[in-house]
């Protein structure tokens, strides 16, 4: 039975959600982002804890379609992610996702950046899951 964790990059925070066989996705926690130390390590309790069979990253294309510079860090990232777990990885279109996580959580008016908790990275998560499942 496949268990999902759904990844909301960042390099501050680290978003992220898992759902199982119900495909229900539920947030589970933030971690270090990728410019910290402890965030591999984060990343492998996760999917220990959780018996994760497939990761789910959001791509961040910009609103015309494109791949940016964001875009190419998180190709780097998954990188990492297929050579630390071995695991499937599918990329999911992220747009817009920080925003309505945002308004989800009912900070509408939370400024960017404002959130040191991380639930807007997990609420996030949970919609870039969301949004694989559901194709």
């Amino acid at each position: 039975m496949p268990n999902y964790l759904g990844i909301d990059y960042g390099t501050k925070r680290i978003g992220l959600a898992w759902a199982d066989d119900l495909l229900i996705p539920l947030p589970a926690r933030a971690v270090p982002g990728v410019e910290f130390k402890g965030c591999w390590e984060e990343l492998s309790k996760e999917v220990e804890l959780r018996s994760i069979t497939e990761l789910v990253v959001g791509y961040p294309v910009h609103m015309d379609g494109t791949v940016g510079k964001r875009a190419q860090e998180v190709d780097r990232f998954i990188k990492e992610l297929e050579k630390h777990f071995g695991l499937p990885v599918h990329r999911t279109d992220e747009r817009l996702t920080s925003a309505a996580a945002r308004e989800t959580i009912g900070g509408k008016y939370l400024a960017k950046g404002a959130d040191k908790s991380g639930r807007v990275d997990c609420a996030a998560a949970c919609l870039i899951l969301n949004d694989f499942l559901n194709k």
